[in-house]
């Protein structure tokens, strides 16, 4: 038994028409250890099911030649990973593939998700609101552990991520999507965080001295310096790393490493107590961030693509072939 992320259980949906040609990319393809027909089992589109089992390092010259079909026109092509399997098959069909299944890249899955992580809607911009609230009552009372838990609440990676990946694929719609809800985002947290901080002044819960004063453990918040565009390049690289590889498990390590919420928080502190030089600081120590994350996503991607044409010449990976 291998327990493994390296295979993908393909599920087409297509029209009786296109049958024969998906059944001619699956059937015997040495990538595939599986194939299944269920002919006239689709009611929409009135058609066939195909099923197939391909190993990850494959799958973007699967998907490739299903595009070129039209299915995804036409049809639907479900990608589902496979958590455990025992097959030699399987194992057979892993090892003609090139490279390695944690290098690999499957273009449509992470294109989606990019799509997805970019969509501005009432969940994105309800923890962008209530991480920059608590960021600021991070600050407000000089608390490290707070700050962390704002940091991971926030969502804003995703969209980050989408930008580097519009850029590689030359995606101009993605990027306004992502830079748009990115912009919104921030915007509607930092002007509800005002009005919040507005509101504790108001009470007398929230002083001047609590937001210029010394605050020791927060005070990387508005103090920008290279280590800043530093620690946003690597934790971006390997964040993009974590979203694209069969191997997960970093993107803890991305939330609680770039004080982009924080930053933004304390903005909106500033903003209700006139305090103009913290104000200056997070504003660059946020500009500094996104860029850095922005760029290292780019150049991550950009690196995987070049590192994995060269690896599986026989792929079409699809390079600027993301749905619209």
């Amino acid at each position: 038994m291998r327990h493994t992320g390296a295979v993908l259980h393909l599920r087409v949906t297509t029209p009786t028409e296109l049958t024969p040609g998906v059944l001619d990319v699956v059937n015997g393809h040495p990538y595939v250890s599986a194939v299944g027909f269920h002919r006239g089992a689709a009611l929409r589109p009135l058609g066939d099911i195909v099923t197939a089992d391909v190993a990850r390092e494959g799958a973007n010259e699967i998907l490739d030649a299903l595009r070129d079909l039209g299915v995804h026109k036409y049809g639907t092509v479900h990608i589902e990973e496979v958590g455990t399997w025992l097959s030699h098959g399987a194992y057979e069909a892993e090892s003609q593939a090139p490279g390695s299944s944690a290098d690999a890249v499957v273009w449509a899955q992470v294109g989606n998700r990019a799509y997805a992580d970019s969509e501005f809607n009432w969940t994105f911009l309800s923890f962008m609101t209530m991480a920059t609230l608590l960021a600021s009552i991070a600050i407000v009372v000089d608390s490290g552990i707070l700050t962390v838990g704002a940091m991971v609440l926030g969502p804003e990676f995703g969209a980050i991520a989408a930008i580097g990946l519009a850029l590689v694929r030359r995606r101009w719609h993605l990027l306004a999507l992502a830079t748009r809800t990115l912009t919104l985002g921030f915007g509607v947290a930092i002007a509800i965080t005002t009005l919040a901080s507005l509101t504790g002044r108001l009470l007398g819960w929230v002083t001047l001295e609590d937001v210029i004063g010394p605050r020791p453990g927060t005070a990387f918040i508005y103090s920008p310096d290279k280590w800043s565009f530093i620690v946003a390049i690597v934790a971006a690289a390997a964040g993009v790393l974590s979203l694209t590889s069969a191997k997960v498990g970093g993107l803890s390590g991305v939330f609680i490493s770039v004080t982009t919420i924080p930053a933004a928080g304390n903005v909106g502190l500033g903003l209700a107590f006139g305090a103009w030089g913290e104000i200056r600081g997070s504003v660059i120590q946020l500009v500094v961030n996104l860029a850095g994350m922005a760029i290292a996503g780019w150049l991550t991607l950009f690196l995987q693509q070049s590192i994995w044409s060269r690896i599986s010449p026989r792929s079409k990976t699809m390079v600027g072939r993301l749905p619209q």
